[in-house]
Order: structure tokens, then sequence, then C-alpha cells
């Protein structure tokens, strides 16, 4: 029986390959070396240089091995110095690296760079390594990532006048105000930062115009050094409008008109630029409690009976025209606009309006603007004369020109005639000789009375004829102390005011 002979060259040759390229595989798969370094960084930004600083950290795998830096390679190319007591200066490479353990590096790179990559070249020496007997190395990469931030830059030491932030308090009725620069920066350079507190007139305690400067502003500037000022003016006493402006004082409006220019945003705490980069109250005011004008009169008795009333407008605070209005009686009315700084305007109340006056402004009676026509104590007064002979008794009573018309009323026995004797004419009245002894002659509306006696010459007593003027002399009731006399050429007369003493007078 024929039994094949079977072999096994082959089988366990193909068992052998496949054996030998599993074992292989193996190999393959395993680190060629299980010595290795683990490299993180982690960057900050130095606000003061502006540049990147990376902060390296390289670990040893190994427990048991001592490993040491051989090369460091980096990019950007600078210095990666080793962060340990004592070594100051000394680099990363060459340093070794404790069993289990870290060292760390810093490298400080532009603050613009957007990405660092660090390449380190390790190797673990032992006891008894030889040449001939190379140890276990290594080589780690790793890449970080720094811009995600945006660019470093150094810290500003200062800030631009044009950036610069501010904070102020103003109070306006009181004409003060601060400003402050914002932060802890100075304004860089010779920058300076003007601002300017101004106060006007203005016509009324709302906006209104026109508005005049009142007194010197006060400007200031912020920089050199100087972050804070203080502003103070002063304010006038009457309506007004105060305003703290970004500027110096070349950027005050004086005056400000209807359609004129404006400050606009220039006002700190206003919404809009460049005022509302201050922080603080709105900086601006309008108020006060009266005119800034400054209303009086003056009163003149005529003594025909006008008064004149002179009207100005000149005092210290006068920067607008008054429109006064005189009344008298009668229903009498005037109006008159007298423009600021001026004085002494004129006007005239009719005789027989000037019984009461008043001058307002606005409605309203001015202080001190009341007045009623009084005689003037050099106005001449009237005179009486007499023609006496046995048959009658005549008076004359004569009124000046240049005066008022006066009533006289002349009694002689039981009889009265009375006369208004109008001024630069004369009336007379004659009465049948009689037995009384005397007339009175009296002129009511200024208080004063005279008695003159009737003693004719040759009638059984005295001389007769025509006796010179007598003048009236004194003033109305009231007016002047009583005892004024007038002491005649031919015979004595006396008129005596308010108390009504009858003087006798030989006619």
């Amino acid at each position: 029986m024929f039994r094949p002979k079977l072999s096994l060259r082959r089988p366990l040759a193909v068992l052998a390959a496949a054996l030998i390229g599993s074992t292989g595989a193996a190999i393959v798969a395993t680190p060629a070396s299980a010595h290795h370094t683990t490299i993180s960084g982690t960057v900050v930004c130095d606000q003061l240089t502006g540049e990147r600083v990376i902060t390296w950290t390289v670990v040893n795998s190994e427990s048991r091995k001592t490993a040491t830096i051989t090369n460091v390679t980096a990019d950007p190319a600078t210095p990666v110095l080793l962060v340990a007591e004592g070594a100051d200066g000394a680099e990363l490479k060459g340093t070794a690296i404790p069993k289990d353990g870290s060292v760390q590096g810093v490298q400080r790179v532009p603050g613009d760079t957007q990405s660092a990559t660090l390449v380190v070249d390790a190797a673990w020496f032992q006891k008894g390594d030889s040449q001939r007997k190379k140890p276990p190395t290594s080589q780690d990469k790793k890449t970080i990532e720094l811009g995600a931030d945006g660019a470093c830059t150094p810290a500003p030491k200062c800030v631009d006048a044009s950036q610069a932030k501010y904070s102020h308090t103003f109070d306006g009725p009181g004409g003060k105000a601060t400003v402050k620069l914002a932060g802890d920066l100075p304004l860089c350079s010779d920058e300076k930062q003007y601002f300017t507190l101004v106060s006007y007139f203005a016509p009324r305690p709302q906006f209104s115009t026109p508005q005049y400067v009142y007194g010197t502003p006060a400007s200031d500037y912020l920089g050199n050094g100087q972050t804070e000022i203080e502003l103070n003016v002063d304010v006038p006493e009457c309506y007004t409008q105060v305003d703290l402006i970004w500027g110096g004082v070349d950027e005050v409006i004086d005056p400000i008109v209807e359609n004129g220019p404006r400050y606009g945003n220039k006002k700190l705490g206003d919404r809009g630029a460049p005022g509302n980069r201050s922080a603080g109250p709105p900086g601006w005011y309008n108020g006060g409690d009266k005119n800034c004008t400054t209303p009086a009169s003056t009163f003149a008795s005529a003594c025909d009976g006008t008064v004149t009333v002179s009207l100005s407008n000149d005092g210290s605070i006068s920067r607008y025209a008054v429109e006064f209005e005189v009344r008298g009686e009668n229903g009498w009315s005037k109006k008159v606009t007298v423009e600021p700084g001026k004085a002494n305007n004129e006007t005239v109340v009719p005789a027989e309006n000037a019984g009461k006056i008043e001058v307002l402004v606005d409605g309203k009676v001015i202080e001190n603007g009341t007045y009623e026509w009084t005689r003037p104590e050099d106005c001449p007064l009237p005179t009486v004369t007499t023609d006496a002979n046995c048959e009658t008794f005549a008076l004359t009573a004569s009124n000046p020109e240049g005066g008022l018309p006066v009533k006289v009323d002349f009694t002689y026995g039981d009889k009265t005639e009375s006369r208004t004797v109008e001024p630069g004419s004369s009336e007379t009245v004659t009465f049948p000789a009689g037995d009384d002894e005397a007339a009175l002659v009296v002129l009511p509306e200024l208080g004063l009375e005279l008695e003159v006696v009737y003693a004719p010459e040759g009638c059984g007593g005295g001389g007769g004829g025509e006796e010179p003027g007598l003048p009236v002399t004194g003033a109305a009731v009231g007016g002047i102390a009583a005892g004024a006399i007038a002491l005649l050429a031919v015979g004595a007369v006396l008129f005596v005011m308010a108390r009504r003493r009858r003087i006798h007078f030989t006619a």
C-alpha cells in the first residue's frame, strides 16, 4: 500500500514567517523610547513694555530618571530663560528636569506676535553610560496661539486731550464750577484743555436775547500736571444766564443775540460732544428776580402848576431800554422809552393833570414813582393896591405872570366880591365908603389874608389917594411857618399865612 509522505517544511516556514511578522508589528507599534517630555505654555501681556510673556513648562515623563534638556529651539527666536531660584539669566538649554518633575522657562516676544512654537530635545543619562551606549532621547514640540485677544500694547502713561474724560460740578446762581480730569492719568505732553465759566445780563429769567457778558469770565486749563480747576464769576443782581463751556475765553459769545451763534454742545453736561465728555449736571442756568435796568424818576413843580418828570435808565445794571408810562389825573397818560445809560428824559405833566402823578414800568409803579404838584417857594405872590376917597374904597389884586390863576375874596362891610385873577392881569373891586374901618382881602387857595384899614384924608380921618402895590407874601397854608412879613413904604401891612391874623392898614 502506497502511503504518501507528508512534508511539514513549508507550513512551518509560513507559521514562522507569520510569527516573526506579528512580533515585528508589535515592536513597531511600541514607541521607540518610553522616555519623553511634555510641553505646555501660558501667555500674558506685559502692559509696561507691551510684550507678550510666555511661560513654558517642560515635564519629565520618567519617575526614576532625570532628564537633561540638550537643545531648545524657539520661534520667535528670542531667549527662553530658566525660571528657578538663583538661576538669573540662565538659559533653559542644559537644564536638568527632576524625576517625575518639571522645569519652567520664560520667553518674551513682541506684542503683535500671533503664535509661538517651542521645540525641546532631552536625554536621559545614567551612571555607567558610555559613548558606546547612547542614552534614550526624545524631542517634543508645542505651538500656542497668542493673538486671540488682540495685540498687546503698553499701558498708557498719560491720556491724549482728544480722548480725555472729565467730571464737573456747577452752581449757576452762585457763579461757581469745578472741572476734574477723570482717571489717574494726566494729559500727555504739554497738552492743555481749557474750560470757561461766564455770566450774562438777560432780559428775562428764562432764555431770551439779547444777553451781555457781566464782569470777566473765569477761564483755566487742565494739563501740565494740573488735574482739577475751580472757576468763579460774579453774577448780576438781576435776570441772568450762567454757562460752563468747553474752551477758553476766545469761545465766549458776547453778545448773545437772536439768530446768532450759540454754545450748543460746548456746554458741559450736554448730550452731544464735546460737552458729553464731562460727567455732571447741566452746565447752564437761567434765573434772577428783577429786570436788568434801573428805572428812576424825579419830579419838579413849576409855578404855573405843571410838573416836569425826569426819567432815567443809567444805573449800574442798566443794559436794556425801559418803557416808562407817566400817568396823571383825568386819564392823562404818556409813554416814554429811555435807552440804557440815558438820563434826564423830561416829560411835562399839564397843570390840570398834575394833582396826582404815577410813573410805571411793566404796569407797576416804580420806587419813589408817585408825586403831587406842590407850589414852589420862589413863586411870586399876588399884590394888592388901594384907591380910597370919601365916597369909595377900591381894592385891586394883581397876579404876576408865570403863575396859576388865583381866587381873591374882597370883603368890606357886609359885602363880599370874589374874583379870579389870571396870571399877568389884575382885578379891581370898588365898595361905597361906609362906616367900617377895614376891608379884608383873602386868597383862599394860598391860605393868605390881608386886612386894610379905610381912613382917607380929608374925610374926618387920615389922608387919601392910591397906595402902592402891597405884595402878598408867604405860601399856602401848611407850606411855610406863619410869620412872613412884608413891610411897605407907606404904612405897615402884614400878610399872615396859616394863622389868618388880621393886620390893619390905614388907607
